[in-house]
């Protein structure tokens, strides 16, 4: 509580207490519990981090009014004692909604317990039952007041949890492009310039063209950056609740690719070193996909070429396959292994499959399952093959 915080509670209180001299009022710590409430609800909103603590001192002045001071058991100052209840459950519905958990545990539950037996007293004869009844009775008001206070605060802290729970998923999936989409552009970088160093100083034209398609895979790099970029944002707004693109709230994944590019991908791969690339488009198989299943396919596509240039870039031929029967489609990526590469090419660092990292194909694997597909990955004559079987969801499929 700040200093100023401190002197507003407590020129209230002794105000109140003059007050309550001057008009003979008995029973002062119920004025004093009031006090404490119009000191807290005037010093909003800086009081929220001590409306718990306030909740308590009133919960505490109620109680000394009730069992300890002067008239207790009598009719006398109950409309007093009454109006300090309402204080307190006031107190209470404000602290249950903004005041930290620890503190309000303390303070809320002494305010509550000061509401439910202020009554007891009153009722000197009562038996044991039926003083359980009374506090019953006044715990009714108690609940009530945890439940004005606590509905709006389960759902800030549901919106808040739904908010990261989002932005999460935004991370992972902007990891997921920079590692699919731009760690392919600078692979293809990273493969033309080491050919560039090797012909550099016998064949200087063909250096001109490595350097030709670096410039290319560089511009394509950027322009995945700009489009990760561009997601972010759009992000960013339809969290926050807003439409970032004029009315379509799911604006970020209209930037992401499908099956059309791939011919543009399987190109400039085989554009990016020796290789000869090949994509079988079977008919059908773009209207057999949705859009979510088409940016998959592209993804296996991507992922899996990238892996080649990372850890075969001896391979001599790639061939990418498409294919559907109307209720599935088939992806697969298959490499040679540098199967009929001329003996004359230089060779370039080769990782071994399964070292130096693998996540890419287990985030992929992961991305296929949960579209309900099946992923395979493995040694396939001299190369290797990977292989995705997702089901058709686009508007042409046929119902199995």
């Amino acid at each position: 509580m700040k200093t100023r915080d401190r002197a507003v509670v407590a020129a209230v209180t002794v105000a109140c207490c003059v007050a309550a001299v001057f008009l003979g009022v008995r029973p002062v710590p119920s004025l004093a519990a009031v006090a404490v409430a119009l000191a807290a609800f005037g010093c909003r909103p800086r009081s929220h981090e001590w409306t718990g603590a306030a909740t308590g001192a009133a919960g505490l002045l109620l109680l000394v009014a009730t069992f300890a001071w002067p008239g207790r058991g009598t009719t006398e100052g109950s409309v007093w004692h009454l109006v300090a209840v309402g204080a307190v459950l006031l107190l209470l519905t404000a602290a249950v909604r903004r005041s930290p958990r620890r503190r309000l545990l303390a303070g809320g539950g002494l305010g509550a317990a000061a509401v439910a037996v202020w009554t007891v007293p009153l009722v000197p004869d009562a038996s044991f039952f039926e003083c359980l009844g009374v506090i019953a009775f006044w715990s009714v008001p108690v609940a009530g007041a945890v439940v004005v206070g606590g509905y709006p605060r389960l759902m800030e802290d549901r919106r808040r949890q739904a908010v990261l729970a989002a932005r999460r998923a935004q991370q992972l999936e902007l990891a997921h492009d920079l590692h699919d989409f731009v760690a392919h552009d600078v692979s293809g970088i990273v493969v033309q310039a080491q050919a560039a160093r090797f012909v550099a100083q016998h064949d200087p034209a063909a250096a001109i063209q490595a350097l030709e398609r670096i410039e290319r895979a560089g511009l394509a790099a950027l322009a995945s950056i700009d489009r990760t970029v561009r997601m972010l944002r759009t992000s960013d707004r339809n969290t926050d609740g807003t439409d970032g693109d004029g009315g379509d709230p799911t604006g970020a994944r209209t930037v992401l690719p499908g099956t059309g590019e791939l011919a543009e991908v399987v190109e400039r791969f085989g554009e990016t070193g020796d290789v000869r690339a090949r994509l079988d488009l079977a008919p059908g198989v773009t209207e057999a996909l949705s859009r979510e299943g088409a940016a998959t396919v592209h993804r296996v596509v991507v992922e899996a070429l990238t892996n080649v240039r990372r850890h075969a870039p001896e391979a001599a031929g790639v061939r990418v396959v498409l294919s559907t029967d109307g209720t599935t489609v088939e992806v697969s990526v298959t490499d040679d292994g540098g199967r009929g590469r001329s003996a004359h090419l230089p060779g370039f660092p080769r990782l071994e499959r399964g070292t130096g990292g693998g996540g890419g194909l287990l985030a992929l694997a992961e991305r296929v399952r949960a579209f309900g597909g099946t992923f395979a990955s493995g040694p396939y004559r001299d190369g290797w093959r990977v292989t995705a079987l997702l089901p058709a969801t686009g508007p042409h499929a046929t119902a199995s």
